[in-house]
């Protein structure tokens, strides 16, 4: 059934790769017009010569207050409203144990992670209350439900997105503007190779060799891809979830329902990502 979000206008940050650019195509797809906010100009400017009138790309630093306003003023006098907020935007941030926290990577973390999803809600909210409408929808982590998932402040910034959502779906509900959280779990995108220091085109290639390695980590053998997250974003951005807010949906093939007997075992990450780089061209290796 297509036209589900017929008439709506979408917000996707993170929007020209990975969830956020597969979420961008289903919303089109079903009749939105979308603005993708992302860093990636060459990647936004090409998507706009290839979707048409009905997308918009607006490089946009979510970090940054001033930037997130612009985004939302963009919209706004692109395509009249805002219908749908999708806080997607992300990275892995700073890693170490915690002795080895840096902490300007610590407040670069949180500000994309945290700070970026509250901003998301400040500058939609004002907009969706005065049409008593709209739906906000962050994307948190498996690694903010359980421990052992991700980097350790990648993990709590998720927990507290999580919460976040769940808390201001309390005070969005009078206005029936909706509040939820998607947690995915092994998807296959290229922040894995972002978070090595690939460019952009071998973080894509990581993110295809990761699939059968993710699909070693949960009861459902395949690894997630971005399209199981944007179909999740398309049911809580559409009116077949009116009556949904306050929720965290889980989307990662049964990982945090239980440990199957059968699934003793983890990713060797090490091994895995010291297979791939020892197969690189030495031009495309990370300096």
């Amino acid at each position: 059934m297509a036209g589900r979000l017929e008439g709506k206008v979408a917000i996707i940050t993170g929007g020209t790769s990975g969830i956020g650019r597969g979420t961008v195509d289903l919303f089109l797809k079903e009749g939105a017009k979308v603005v993708a906010a992302d860093l990636q100009d060459h990647k936004g400017e090409a998507m706009e010569r290839e979707l048409g009138k009905n997308f918009s790309y607006c490089r946009t630093n979510v970090s940054q207050e001033a930037e997130v306003k612009n985004l939302v003023e963009h919209t706004i006098a692109k395509f009249g409203k805002l219908d749908v907020m999708f806080n997607n935007a992300g990275y892995g941030g700073v890693g170490g144990e915690l002795q080895e926290i840096d902490m300007n990577g610590f407040d670069e973390t949180v500000g994309v992670l945290l700070k970026g999803v509250v901003l998301g809600y400040k500058y939609a909210v004002p907009h969706m209350k005065a049409q008593n409408s709209g739906s906000i929808i962050s994307t948190a982590s498996v690694a903010g439900l359980q421990a052992g998932f991700g980097p350790l402040v990648y993990s709590a910034c998720k927990a507290a997105v999580h919460h976040f959502s769940r808390c201001a779906a309390m005070e969005l509900a009078p206005y029936f503007v909706r509040s939820n959280a998607i947690c995915p779990g092994g998807i296959a995108t290229s922040i894995f190779g972002a978070g090595l220091g690939l460019g952009t085109q071998v973080a894509d290639q990581f993110a295809e060799y990761m699939k059968p390695h993710l699909a070693k980590i949960q009861p459902t053998p395949r690894a997630g891809v971005p399209n199981d997250i944007a179909e999740t974003a398309l049911f809580l951005a559409s009116d077949a979830s009116s009556f949904v807010t306050g929720q965290a949906i889980a989307v990662d093939g049964g990982l945090t329902a239980g440990q199957m007997a059968s699934l003793g075992k983890r990713i060797d990450f090490e091994k895995v990502i010291g297979d791939f780089m020892a197969a690189l061209p030495a031009d495309q290796k990370p300096a």
